[in-house]
């Protein structure tokens, strides 16, 4: 099948610093990188590299051709990436000595994708397909409502998490997948787990510790252990455990056959510096000895 991910697409600086830099301080960067970004990017990379057809929903300006190419080059179908005139996304991150992150996000086109383009796209669904998407987009709803009223698997990541985003599409969703910050974040807003009294499943991401997935319809939960690596950059690991995900589940995968990969993957990933342009494929993965 095709999984549909409605996703953002951004340049992103990388930034090379001593330490995260606190409220007020002003640091002196020791080398910059440049790349394919954005959550949406980077997941679309990794279900490509996961072996799944996926199809790109989302936009770019004029300065954004590149970043296009590049998806094409990776797999991703980019035949759903509409052109506009406002600026393409972009990401300023800083990685410190310890492969840790802070990111300041502009949305750009990623918040330009229209209904109308949404539907268009999913017109040409099938049943049994995927949809994913995060929140560095809009129109996730639509998007979601649409999906579900197709038949198609509705997969949420939602980060960068905003609790209002998260309650608007809950219902659509059989999975999601947030890694403990953002989880913590929906318990204080609203006092109870995400999707409780539902059938969703929600996979939490721990970062070294693997992950836990739980099943709100039975209340049975699983821990998955992950691969003990040495991180030098951890950007994009939970976008690339999404991607596998997506991916395993798309070739008639288990879930938690699908989570034994993708933890590999995330692990493999936060070993090399960089986003979507070094995400591992299928075979890196499988071959990598931990």
């Amino acid at each position: 099948m095709t999984i549909y991910n409605l996703g953002s697409i951004n340049a992103d600086y990388f930034y090379a610093v001593p330490h995260l830099p606190a409220a007020g301080e002003t640091l002196a960067a020791t080398s910059l990188g440049k790349g394919l970004g954005g959550k949406g990017a980077n997941m679309s990379v990794a279900a490509a590299r996961a072996g799944a057809h996926v199809r790109h929903i989302g936009a770019v300006g004029p300065d954004g051709g590149w970043m296009v190419d590049r998806l094409m080059e990776y797999g991703v179908d980019t035949r759903a990436i509409a052109r506009l005139d406002t600026p393409t996304g972009h990401a300023i991150i800083n990685v410190d000595a310890a492969g840790e992150n802070a990111i300041v996000l502009y949305p750009g086109t990623n918040r330009c994708i229209t209904d109308q383009q949404i539907g268009l796209v999913l017109s040409e669904a099938a049943a049994g397909g995927t949809l994913m998407f995060q929140n560095e987009t809009n129109g996730q709803r639509y998007a979601a409502e649409t999906a579900k009223s197709l038949g198609m698997r509705v997969i949420c990541c939602p980060a960068p998490y905003e609790t209002a985003a998260l309650e608007e599409v809950i219902s659509f969703a059989d999975l999601v997948i947030l890694n403990e910050v953002e989880a913590r974040q929906h318990r204080d807003a609203t006092g109870r787990p995400i999707g409780e009294g539902t059938n969703l499943k929600v996979i939490t991401t721990l970062g070294a510790k693997g992950c836990v997935l739980m099943d709100n319809m039975t209340g049975q939960i699983q821990e998955f252990g992950a691969p003990q690596v040495t991180p030098v950059d951890t950007t994009g690991a939970g976008d690339t455990f999404a991607g596998y995900i997506a991916a395993g589940l798309d070739r008639g995968h288990s879930l938690e056959q699908s989570i034994s990969l993708a933890v590999r993957a995330a692990a493999l990933m936060v070993t090399r510096h960089g986003t979507a342009d070094v995400i591992p494929d299928l075979k890196d993965v499988q071959d990598a000895r931990f």
